[in-house]
């Protein structure tokens, strides 16, 4: 049960050294990551060299008995050490480099006195589970039995209060890793102070073996569970934070990729959807898709439309933000609409491709260009003539997705509503529809507001019919 103990416990924190080493790897000069991944590392090596199986492995290829002992011990001090070294990390301030070689100097000194006593001392019976105890009344390997255990005791002591410590200047997920730190380091204290409770039975005639031989590994191996924990938080859960948020923003956008839809089919703008993804990732695609689609709207976007709107919906909220989104919801929905009206009035081939770009409707130098119009004016009826996407829309959608980290949505109204004149929109501001496409975000509250602005439109209880969303102004139905 020992071994596997420690086994288990030595690739827990092989785990977390291993989710820690590509950060170690791009910032390969960070002192605070080489101290916390020396820490892990050295912590899982006193597992694997603790465990009975590899004590006997080691005391059998060396032909000493017990040497596996003084080797573990070294091994436990040169982890105290690195944990005080990762202290001093933590707290910063001036002295960390003359503090940190203080430390290292004095575990240096603990690490040759073991060495030391267990040359002048004399253990010839093997001991692979209780060597503590069986010679705690053995001179000089006394003496290297409570130089390892002090030392183990002070890191993880001054490791557990500095982890509270900080936990109280910081929240968040930082703040939880540090309490389960410490928590866990207090854990890997009760391995020490086990140890000495039953070297001092012993030294008093008592035999508390037993707790040498089972318990306090028991608290080892919790310890160094919930270290690896407090360790992952801060890692992984930010990295948990934004999979929520992604997926609660994926599902709010779900009815505006719906009204979409049949223009995402019809003209082969979305990717397919990816399996097996991230919530990010799943995000990113609906977002593509959408932005996809309005680029592919411009030419159907009415802007008086969306003043119009847009006044309504100030007077009635008073919210710039949610105006604005009413105002897109209800734009884009008109040109939906009028799009799909054109493309079934007059269906076009797809992929036809004029002057290097997909045309998708009937346009003319940016016009729409239908039947007898189209003779009158010596163009051909069809797709023809220049690149399609000429409005605000367009050049906001050179990729993928805009950059979730541009400027944040904001209204271009807001800063107005304080006028003190009683319609401050009136022939003051002939032109207020944005110049930019509604970024990452806005788009969130444009969803929002379609499924207010297509309820609105649904055919009330009795009615024959739907009734409809405002058409655009260009429409030819």
């Amino acid at each position: 049960m020992n071994a596997l103990t420690n086994y288990l416990s030595a690739g827990l924190l092989g785990f977390g050294l291993l989710l820690k080493s590509p950060d170690l790897l791009r910032h390969r000069h960070d002192p605070y990551l080489r101290s916390l991944c020396t820490v892990l590392g050295l912590a899982g090596l006193c597992f694997v060299l603790g465990a009975p199986p590899t004590i006997g492995a080691v005391n059998r290829i060396s032909g000493i008995p017990n040497l596996a002992a003084p080797v573990t011990y070294v091994a436990i001090t040169a982890y105290s050490a690195a944990s005080q070294v990762l202290v001093v990390r933590w707290r910063g301030g001036p002295g960390v480099r003359r503090t940190t070689r203080r430390w290292v100097l004095a575990y240096a000194c603990v690490v040759t006195g073991i060495v030391t006593m267990f040359a002048l001392g004399d253990a010839p019976v093997e001991r692979r589970t209780d060597l503590d105890t069986y010679y705690a009344n053995t001179p000089y390997i006394r003496e290297m039995i409570l130089l390892y255990l002090l030392a183990h005791l002070t890191a993880v002591a001054v490791t557990t209060v500095s982890s509270l410590r900080w936990a109280r200047r910081v929240d968040g997920w930082l703040r939880a890793g540090l309490v389960t730190l410490g928590i866990g380091t207090l854990c890997g204290a009760g391995y020490s102070v086990i140890k000495l409770v039953a070297v001092a039975a012993r030294w008093g005639g008592l035999d508390w073996s037993a707790l040498d031989r089972s318990v306090s590994p028991a608290a080892a191996g919790l310890g160094a569970l919930v270290t690896v924990i407090g360790i992952l938080i801060p890692l992984a859960g930010p990295r948990l934070t934004r999979w929520r948020q992604a997926r609660r923003t994926y599902r709010r956008l779900e009815p505006l990729e719906r009204e979409l839809d049949d223009l995402l089919v019809r003209r082969a703008l979305r990717l397919p959807r990816p399996r097996w993804a991230s919530p990010v990732t799943r995000l990113v695609w609906r977002q593509t898709s959408i932005h996809n689609a309005l680029s592919h709207l411009d030419a159907y976007v009415d802007r008086e439309l969306y003043d119009e709107t847009l006044r309504e919906a100030l007077r009635a909220t008073g919210d710039p933000r949610r105006a604005a989104a009413r105002a897109w919801a209800t734009v884009i929905a008109a040109a939906v609409r009028e799009a799909s009206e054109t493309v079934a009035a007059e269906p076009v081939a797809a992929g036809s491709v004029v002057a290097g770009s997909v045309v998708a409707g009937p346009l003319v130098a940016g016009s729409v260009v239908a039947g007898p119009a189209a003779a009158e004016s010596g163009a051909a009826a069809g797709p023809v003539a220049e690149d399609r996407f000429t409005g605000p829309l367009s050049d906001r959608f050179t990729g993928p997705l805009s950059d979730p980290r541009a400027d944040r949505f904001t209204d271009p109204l807001s800063d107005r509503l304080a006028d003190p004149f009683p319609d401050p929109f009136a022939d003051r501001f002939p032109d207020r529809f944005p110049d930019r496409a509604p970024d990452p975000d806005a788009l969130v509250d444009i969803a929002d507001a379609l499924a207010d602005v297509l309820a609105t439109a649904a055919p009330p209880h009795g009615a024959d019919g739907p009734q409809p969303v405002p058409a655009a102004r260009g429409s030819r139905v």
